[in-house]
């Protein structure tokens, strides 16, 4: 990537894990509690939780290998789970139900009490006919679980139960796990032979009990049957699992222009899936991968192979990196290759809806580290007088403009209102010999959480940022006296390697020491609009918002050429305390006798538009 990480030597490998002794408990990682993912498909999955007309039959199947973020409506009444291959470590195949804190709406169940416990996400089944089955049909439910995935372990009391429903209606719990740490999926099977069940109207649920605001309760499920005798019990198949390697050596995403200005440098030597056999015998296997070029369908490479994977083992298939591209129609276009990897086991009848997964290696305007979805936060413990800094390391192969920085806040709560904070650029910081180059900054921004297309709150530079190629970090700087808490970011922790994360909470840098990728992308090329901005209206003149005297002694005035109505005004401290709230008339006097010398934000607002300001009291 940089020469900066090569730098580092054997004696300065112990600096740094003395600095990490040091910094104990400044670097915090915290439970999501927020999935923009659900909040952006809620309204096309509206239609889908209805309940079927027709009854469910044996033999059902289901490993959640579909792409969508909630479970099939086909299959399953409710949508409260988050369909995913993420949450999950090692899972039985790909795609898994996660259970956590979050409803469907992507939002805490709770967003009041911080230690509310209660029931939380259910899975219930569309309903069975199985009134022509008696107990000696040897129906069993059989399914994987696993506690904590790449979430937080549920507690000793936060449950994931199973019901059945009875004939008349009634639900009966019939198994139920307690919380622990993570562990490997385990199988459970549970028979199906009382007579209160074996009706036409037969659903199985599940339901976890979690700590309903703080998301720290996560619990997987996977590859569930409903059938009869040892087609329920034994599990006879290869499946893909985890989701396959990119095809870039650091970056998940980055321009195709910057690709290609080095595509050498930015390639990986080599790409890969992931397959498990669980069989109780090695097997024979076809595996390959089809790529293309996902809006031209232009080919770029494939190949097959034969090989085997071990009795109930893992096995990973690489391919070298194929060196094909797809021609660029513009210097600033979107290019996605699709790469398709599959398996064709040598037994036909076991599942083949879970034989293949697809990578999209995407092209866009930004650089980044992550793959999209947050597992975890990550926050810092401010020293209260000091900034508290982030910085994350990028390169260019080619000279670019930089527009703005979109960031994956992580929902707190309560939601840091008035958390200000500033988005700067550096050529190089003041660590491993560097020294703080800061090339551009844009001050008083707040944290936002609504969707974007992205699902991250982009924050548009006023001015754009021409850089050369080579390195250059983007930081986000809060300021001192604004608390203890930092503001959340979403952290991939599906990230490995290298994350190029640094920190300053002491008035020094620090090179991070979590796992995961802090999910911070430049933006980069043509002119982006930023996050929460409405179109302009035209018709009315835009407000130019000023305050003076700044500094200001006893008392200040608002300034807004061509608006004469009312301003609400609010000014608050550095640590987001309003202290002043009231309407006042451009150039009426706004008495701050009373306030303490020191730095202060002040927010104008009217004609439907909004800004903050800066001012200092003497």
């Amino acid at each position: 990537m940089s020469q900066r990480r090569s730098r580092l030597n054997t004696a300065t490998c112990m600096l740094l894990l003395l600095a990490a002794v040091r910094s104990y408990g400044q670097e915090h990682i915290a439970p999501v509690t927020h999935n923009p993912l659900l909040t952006a498909r809620r309204a096309a999955a509206e239609d889908g939780a209805a309940r079927k007309t027709t009854a469910l039959t044996l033999p059902f199947f289901e490993d959640f290998t579909g792409y969508d973020v909630f479970p099939d409506p086909a299959s399953w009444a409710d949508r409260q789970v988050y369909i995913n291959n993420t949450m999950c470590t090692d899972p039985v195949s790909r795609g898994v139900a996660t259970f956590d804190a979050i409803n469907e709406h992507g939002m805490p169940y709770n967003t009041v009490n911080s230690f509310a416990v209660g029931y939380a996400d259910s899975l219930t089944s569309q309903f069975f006919d199985l009134s022509a089955l008696t107990p000696a049909d040897d129906v069993y439910l059989s399914f994987f679980y696993q506690p904590q995935g790449n979430g937080f372990s549920p507690e000793t009391g936060d449950s994931l139960m199973l019901f059945f429903r009875k004939k008349h209606g009634g639900w009966q719990k019939v198994w139920a796990k307690e919380g622990t740490t993570v562990q490997p999926f385990t199988q459970v099977l549970v028979p199906v032979a009382d007579t209160a069940y074996l009706n036409d109207s037969f659903q199985f649920r599940f339901v976890n009990i979690a700590s309903i605001n703080l998301n720290d309760d996560v619990w997987n499920l996977d590859y569930i049957r409903l059938d009869r005798g040892a087609a329920a019990h034994v599990v006879n198949d290869i499946a893909a699992t985890l989701p396959p390697s990119g095809l870039l050596r650091d970056y998940t995403f980055m321009p195709y222009r910057q690709f290609l200005a080095n595509a050498g440098g930015a390639r990986a030597s080599a790409h890969h899936f992931t397959v498990h056999n669980h069989y109780t015998a090695a097997q024979s296997v076809q595996y390959g991968f089809t790529a293309r070029e996902a809006v031209s369908n232009v080919p770029l490479s494939n190949d097959n192979q034969g090989g085997s994977v071990p009795a109930q083992g893992t096995q990973q298939f690489s391919f070298p990196a194929y060196t094909a591209t797809a021609p660029m129609q513009g210097l600033y276009d979107r290019v996605v290759f699709e790469n398709k990897y599959y398996i064709t086991p040598a037994t036909p009848g076991e599942p083949h809806v879970n034989d293949t997964i697809v990578q999209e290696q995407v092209f866009d305007n930004y650089l980044a580290y992550d793959d999209g979805t947050a597992e975890k936060s990550y926050f810092l413990n401010l020293y209260p007088t000091l900034p508290g800094k982030v910085a994350i390391e990028y390169q260019l192969n080619r000279p670019d403009t930089l527009r703005g920085v979109a960031v994956y806040f992580a929902r707190q709560v309560p939601l840091p209102f008035q958390k200000y904070f500033s988005a700067a650029v550096y050529r190089d910081i003041a660590v491993n010999g560097g020294t703080d180059e800061l090339v551009y900054q844009q001050d008083l921004l707040e944290p936002g959480y609504r969707d974007t297309v992205n699902r991250f709150w982009i924050y548009k530079f006023d001015d754009p940022v021409p850089m050369p190629a080579g390195t250059f970090f983007i930081s986000i700087i809060q300021p001192a006296l604004s608390g203890s808490d930092s503001l959340y970011y979403g952290l991939d922790v599906n990230r490995t390697g290298a994350n190029y994360l640094y920190y300053n909470v002491l008035d020094t840098w620090q090179p991070s020491g979590v796992s995961g990728a802090l999910m911070i992308r430049p933006l980069l090329g043509q002119p982006v609009s930023g996050s929460g901005v409405a179109a302009a209206d035209h018709r009315v003149p835009a407000v130019s918002w000023t305050i003076y005297p700044d500094p200001v002694s006893r008392a200040f005035h608002i300034a807004a050429p061509q608006y004469n109505g009312a301003v609400h005004y609010t000014l608050s401290d550095m640590t987001g305390k309003v202290l002043l709230d009231g309407t006042a008339a451009p150039g009426m006097p706004i008495d701050a006798a009373q306030l303490a010398p020191g730095m202060y934000l002040v927010r104008m607002a009217g004609q439907g538009r909004a800004v903050t300001r800066k001012i200092i009291k003497l």
